[in-house]
């Protein structure tokens, strides 16, 4: 899951920064982000970690790693 950090802006006035909020796009992040603070602001958006693909993560990698720790006899 990718983590977005939101500066914003609340409906009384107040600047709240470094909002952290995980979503799977940021279109998710900002729907979790307004159940919180309705009718805020959102000045500024920025990706804070990306998901990593797992070590592996194809047929041709798995196997080969799976070959490189089988003891040949």
């Amino acid at each position: 899951m990718t983590k977005f950090g939101f500066t914003i802006r609340t409906r009384d006035g107040s600047m709240v920064e470094n909002l952290v909020i995980p979503g799977r796009d940021q279109v998710e992040a900002e729907r979790k982000l307004r159940q919180v603070y309705r009718e805020c602001t959102v000045l500024q958006v920025r990706v804070l970690s990306a998901p990593a693909a797992p070590a592996g993560s194809d047929l041709e990698s798995l196997i080969t790693h799976i070959a490189a720790d089988d003891p040949q006899p």
